[in-house]
C-alpha cells in the first residue's frame, strides 16, 4: 500500500489514491484537478523516501469534488452585571476533494484512483401505481 504525506493549509495529511478527504478551502473550482507540490514523504510498497524539508518534484493530484461549509460554531460574549450579551456564530469552509494520483519527483506514477467516485446518492423509491385487491382491502380496514 503507498501513500504520501502533503502540507496544506497548515495542516498534514497522509493521503492514498482514491481517498476522499477535507482540508482547508481551495480557490478553484468544482471538477478541476489540484496538484499538491509540498510533499513531504512518499512511500512505494518497497522504498521511502524523506524529504528535507518537502521533496522536489514529486506531486500528488486531487479532484475538487465540492465547496462544503462545516457546522455551526455558536460564539458567546457576556460581560456580567453590564446588561452586555453578545452570539456569534462561524461556519468554517472546506475543499472535499478525492485523490487521483501520487507521483514520485521523476514523474513516476507510484499509485492511482482506479475510479473517480462521485457524490454518493441514495436510489430513488418508486412506488408502484398497480394496486391489487388484497392493498385495497388492507386499506380500507386500516382507514375503519
Amino acid at each position: 500500500m503507498s501513500f504520501a504525506i502533503i502540507e496544506t493549509g497548515g495542516k498534514q495529511y497522509k493521503v492514498t489514491a482514491s481517498e476522499i478527504l477535507e482540508i482547508e478551502k481551495l480557490n478553484a473550482k468544482v471538477g478541476e484537478t489540484v496538484k499538491f507540490k509540498n510533499v513531504l514523504l512518499l512511500n512505494d510498497n518497497k522504498t521511502t523516501e524523506i524529504g528535507s524539508p518537502s521533496i522536489s518534484g514529486a506531486t500528488v493530484e486531487a479532484k475538487l469534488l465540492d465547496n462544503v461549509k462545516d457546522r455551526t460554531i455558536l460564539i458567546f460574549h457576556k460581560r456580567r452585571r453590564k446588561h452586555s450579551r453578545k452570539k456569534n456564530g462561524h461556519r468554517q469552509r472546506h475543499s472535499k476533494i478525492q485523490i487521483t494520483k501520487i507521483l514520485s519527483k521523476d514523474g513516476k506514477i507510484i499509485d492511482e484512483a482506479k475510479a473517480i467516485v462521485a457524490k454518493k446518492v441514495a436510489p430513488k423509491v418508486v412506488a408502484s401505481k398497480t394496486t391489487t385487491k388484497e392493498t385495497i382491502a388492507k386499506k380500507k380496514i386500516v382507514k375503519k
